[in-house]
């Protein structure tokens, strides 16, 4: 794989130095993104990238029905079809993850995020597309399939960050429009065959926050998509908008499922798999729940933060619990990310302003 990377930069190299302004028109985006890169703490690093993001073109395309297509999609874009690199194997690990929404006493909405995981590190992308929403998305740099102890560090690795223009776990957009992917429960993968375009539950959730303003319309872009699971297990979404509505979407036999709910972790909601995968000792759900009723589902920043990081995972042997804690304002939107539970150290970003 790094060879492949610095094959890919030479040939960008040459490119530039042969047609020189043309050149820096197609690959100007790219590499300012690349140099935007910025580590903020350990374990997460920042990114901005704006220009045509590739999207609408992979979606002309069909979309891809697997990460592996959609990772050689996304070689392309990243060298304008004048290479076709190896293409990068994700990772297919299983994860945990909680959300929880509320309304604040000022009539807004938050929607708090935790991304629990083995290993791995954020990589948080600031997109302002030529097209679409503009969106602040996060991504474990493991699941890019670069290789072990893999950073986005260094102008080759920092443009191959860029790959997370396709995929995304979690996010929120301009419009306060707010997604999570998480795990749902049971090893039964969703692969939907139809004639509508395909995309992967990780590519879908870019998908929705470039597109979708609010949660209908979140729901009517994953009704116009086929559905692939692309880590070989059930997973499900939180999703949540500046009116306050928040509902789990959920995959059974292939056919998409809407509830709604305020708080969501690793078990299926939905009455026909009703806490499938619900494992024995695990609260997160019912501590989040009673928190949530405990106020009337009124919170304040303060107190929706306390929450979330109240079910966050402690590192243990072969664990490295909650990789990033997020808290995404709907009404303003904007966002404070913590990494690896370091409470004391908030980042916040807004979106709007650019």
């Amino acid at each position: 794989m790094k060879k492949a990377i610095k094959i890919i930069l030479l040939v960008i190299l040459v490119l530039v130095v042969i047609v020189g302004v043309g050149a820096w028109n197609t690959f100007g985006p790219l590499v300012k993104g690349a140099q935007s890169v910025e580590k903020l703490d350990e374990g997460l690093y920042y990114m901005e990238y704006r220009g045509d993001d590739g999207f609408d073109e992979l979606m002309r395309r069909g979309g891809g029905e697997s990460a592996q297509v959609l990772s050689g999609y996304a070689m392309e874009f990243l060298s304008k079809g004048y290479y076709t690199p190896p293409t990068p194997n994700p990772s297919k690990t299983p994860y945990g993850c909680s959300t929880l929404t509320a309304r604040t006493p000022e009539g807004g909405f938050l929607m708090g995020r935790n991304f629990d995981y083995m290993s791995g590190t954020a990589m948080i992308l600031h997109t302002i597309p030529d097209n679409g929403y503009e969106s602040i998305t996060t991504f474990n740099v493991e699941y890019y399939g670069f290789g072990e102890n893999w950073l986005p560090e260094g102008f080759a690795n920092q443009y191959m960050a860029l790959t997370g223009l396709f995929f995304a776990l979690d996010g929120i957009n301009e419009k306060g429009l707010a997604v999570a992917v998480l795990m749902a429960g049971d090893d039964v993968e969703t692969h939907q065959h139809t004639s509508k375009p395909d995309l992967t539950n990780s590519a879908a959730v870019r998908y929705m926050l470039k597109n979708a303003a609010n949660v209908d319309e979140a729901l009517d872009l994953l009704r116009g998509i086929d559905m692939h699971s692309d880590i070989g297990a059930a997973q499900h979404y939180a999703i949540a908008d500046a009116s306050g509505k928040s509902v789990v979407v959920e995959y059974v036999d292939d056919q998409m499922v809407v509830t709604e709910t305020p708080a969501v972790t690793n078990h299926y909601l939905c009455e026909a798999k009703h806490n499938v995968g619900l494992k024995e000792n695990d609260l997160r759900y019912d501590q989040l729940c009673e928190r949530f009723n405990q106020n009337g589902g009124v919170m304040t920043q303060e107190g929706l933060t306390d929450a979330i990081l109240s079910v966050s995972q402690a590192s243990r042997e072969g664990f490295w619990g909650t990789l990033w804690t997020m808290v995404m304002d709907l009404k303003n939107p904007s966002v404070t990310y913590y990494s690896r539970r370091h409470f004391d150290k908030p980042f916040r970003f807004e979106l709007g302003k650019k």
